[in-house]
């Protein structure tokens, strides 16, 4: 086919900053995590800009639950590496562990990212 018959080519997605904070998120947490929920508000000062993320995570399963708990002590000291974006503050909000009718580990967590000039 040449090029002035193939189709055209849909214009790539471009990653948003929410993107790429769920794709660093997953390689935190080993892929062991399924995203339930995520907002995403804007925040500034007067010096900076950026935006507020709250998450919610389910690790279903024993290796997931496993991964979870290192999840959540592992994401407050977390260095992120996001372009553009600097990871001002990251923490756990609420935890809930059920282990009937299978383990299951929900996180809930927030994270400020800033804009970076």
């Amino acid at each position: 086919m040449s090029d002035e018959t193939a189709p055209p080519r849909a214009p790539r997605a471009r990653r948003t900053a929410a993107d790429r904070l769920r794709a660093a998120l997953a390689e935190l947490h080993a892929h062991n995590g399924q995203v339930l929920t995520h907002t995403e508000k804007a925040w500034a000062s007067i010096t900076f800009a950026g935006t507020r993320h709250s998450l919610a995570i389910l690790f279903a399963g024993d290796e997931a639950v496993e991964a979870g708990e290192e999840f959540v002590a592992a994401l407050p000291d977390h260095e992120f590496a996001i372009p553009g974006q600097l990871v001002a503050d990251a923490g756990v909000v609420e935890v809930e562990h059920r282990l009937i009718p299978e383990p299951r580990l929900i996180v809930r967590c927030d994270l400020l990212l800033l804009e970076e000039s």
